[in-house]
């Protein structure tokens, strides 16, 4: 771990420093000589005295031991993250890191996924896993099977929208375990980190950003795989769409995307 993921990993534990301002430590570590004293004139400019001192005693009270984690900067970061908006500039690891210089493709889906979804993405990922690494989220559902199943035949990353201490959801410990072995874990939340709703989107912005496509296997009209979807749309991502029959609850995300211009899944085994 280089000096500068050290102390933002410092500053990440503290649970006081955002994304966007460690993004601001990192360009100030580009052309200073004296990263800790500019970075707490950040803060004090950013908070004021009194949040700052807060944060210095909260800060004293970290050590990253143990902790694997690389930054914007560092080589093992993937290009193509490096170009959304709001990347993260810091990731938290277990697993093969290399990984993510790997091509890589999306699943995800409905938390409430049918078999319509398990059929599709066991027809799926055996054609996949040859060109592709399989990202995904690890959640319920649709995102589990895909990582599940590429386990099965090649390598997957789960982004994590928590700590790596914690499973989320719970039943996805043994399976999470799996993912650490034989592909990668990674989230920007450090360990002790409490599990909030709005992780969740955060989360889905780098499954976008690091993958050259994805898959949308079933979707609500309102859901956490469009915004995913939007995401990549929004970075010159390809987004393919497993069509659905009009009327399923599940179909309608996926329909409103090919509606939209998303390309429409019709041949699993060509893409």
């Amino acid at each position: 771990m280089t000096k500068l993921t050290e102390f933002l990993v410092r500053c990440r534990m503290t649970g006081m420093v955002s994304n966007q301002i460690m993004l601001k430590i990192i360009k100030i570590s580009l052309k200073s000589d004296n990263l800790k004293g500019e970075t707490f004139n950040l803060l004090k400019n950013e908070w004021g005295l009194e949040k700052f001192n807060q944060f210095l005693l909260l800060l004293d009270n970290h050590t990253p031991l143990k902790i694997m984690a690389i930054n914007y900067l560092d080589d093992e970061y993937p290009q193509l993250l490096r170009t959304i908006y709001n990347p993260p500039a810091l990731l938290f690891f277990e697993g093969n890191i290399a990984l993510l210089k790997t091509d890589c493709i999306a699943i995800v889906g409905s938390r409430q996924a049918t078999n319509y979804s398990f059929r599709c993405i066991s027809s799926l990922v055996p054609s996949l896993v040859n060109r592709y690494t399989i990202v995904s989220g690890l959640a319920n559902g649709a995102d589990s099977m895909a990582n599940e199943e590429a386990l099965m035949y090649g390598k997957t990353i789960a982004v994590l929208g928590s700590g790596l201490d914690v499973a989320y959801p719970a039943k996805n410990y043994h399976l999470q375990r799996m993912i650490a072995q034989k592909g990668l874990l990674i989230t920007e939340y450090p360990i002790g980190n409490s599990i909030e709703p709005w992780h969740f989107p955060q989360r889905n912005r780098i499954i976008a950003g690091l993958s050259q496509k994805l898959i949308v296997t079933e979707a609500k009209e309102r859901s956490g795989s469009l915004i995913t979807a939007d995401l990549a749309l929004e970075n010159n991502r390809e987004v393919l769409a497993l069509p659905g029959r009009l009327g399923d609850e599940l179909s309608v995300g996926c329909n409103m995307l090919i509606e939209q211009g998303a390309t429409p899944l019709l041949n699993l085994k060509k893409i």
